[in-house]
């Protein structure tokens, strides 16, 4: 019987194995995810890592949790609903850890001296404050679209918005960030 339904959810999409995971809670079904994206979440975690073993343990914990995500969420792409999910386990961990996401983003160039580059990370976190203040929709969208560089596609997967409502978000997002640095006494040095 189990071997009938292991190869019977190989041959089913990602999607008919959430919805009957959500009905059933069959074990399998997280399994069968397994097999499948363990490799992709591992990549991902080591783009972001760089390490190995953290790695593993991210790859770990996305699937140790993963049960419960999938009951609480509205999935209606797998991939890259997991990718995000992957994403965001990585940047909670750098929270944990005391490391910005800018620092991330923001490499240093070599000819940059030290002053400069002091001088980029204090904006780029100045500029990350700000967005915290933007409405919801708006920080999301300017987030996934500048700083995780996803497209409107991947945008409106994640988020269940139409593209217009993205592009609308990210317009008004940034014509706000622009207002804000120029009326802002703090963000006047960027």
């Amino acid at each position: 019987m189990l071997l009938n339904r292991r190869k019977t959810y190989q041959k089913l999409s990602d999607e008919q194995l959430i919805i009957i995971y959500k009905r059933k809670n069959h074990t399998l079904i997280i399994g069968e995810l397994y097999n499948r994206y363990a490799h992709l979440v591992f990549g991902v975690a080591m783009k972001y890592l760089k390490n190995k073993h953290d790695a593993e343990d991210i790859t770990m914990i996305v699937f140790e949790k993963l049960p419960l995500r999938i009951s609480k969420s509205n999935i209606h792409k797998f991939k890259p609903w997991m990718y995000t999910v992957t994403k965001n386990e990585i940047f909670q961990l750098f929270r944990k850890k005391g490391i910005k996401q800018t620092e991330l983003i923001a490499e240093p160039e070599e000819n940059n001296t030290l002053e400069e580059v002091k001088l980029k990370d204090e904006q780029l976190n100045k500029l990350e404050s700000l967005i915290q203040t933007l409405k919801k929709e708006q920080q999301q969208c300017i987030t996934l679209f500048y700083i995780e560089r996803k497209s409107y596609i991947e945008i409106a997967e994640t988020l269940q918005l139409e593209i217009k409502q993205i592009k609308s978000a990210i317009q008004n997002g940034k014509r706000n960030l622009k207002i804000k640095l120029e009326n802002s006494e703090e963000f006047k040095s960027i």
